[in-house]
């Protein structure tokens, strides 16, 4: 199939649910009404099932965030403020010195013209 401009490749879009937060609902619900599992065993309710009657609660994390993923975690500032942002526009050409040989080593060559073998840089015009 190739690709179609202004058509999305996911039109289904992202799945509403996360399959092992669903199995974990529908265990505690049944658990708590004191019903049998009626999951298969070994199967991903059968589990979870297992996992909530031990009470093993960072085993039932791990596995949520491995199959439904990790809870995004906001990036914040100082406080969980907004990110404050250095502005460079004003610092001398010393100033501008120190700063590339502190942090040039982490940035790479240095060299602005260079070429990028990665081929991860911008892309050219």
């Amino acid at each position: 199939m190739a690709f179609e401009p202004g058509r999305s490749g996911n039109p289904g879009g992202r799945p509403s649910h996360k399959p092992f937060q669903e199995a974990l609902r529908i265990e505690a619900l049944a658990a708590e009404r004191g019903e049998d599992c009626l999951a298969k065993v070994g199967s991903l309710r059968w589990n979870a099932r297992q996992l909530l009657e031990k009470g093993d609660v960072a085993s039932v994390r791990e596995i949520a965030d491995r199959l439904d993923g990790k809870v995004p975690q906001a990036v914040t500032g100082r406080d969980g403020g907004p990110i404050q942002f250095v502005d460079l526009t004003r610092l001398t050409g010393d100033q501008l010195d120190q700063l590339e040989s502190i942090f040039g080593p982490l940035a790479g060559s240095g060299d602005d013209d260079a070429v990028d073998p990665s081929g991860e840089g911008e892309e050219s015009r």
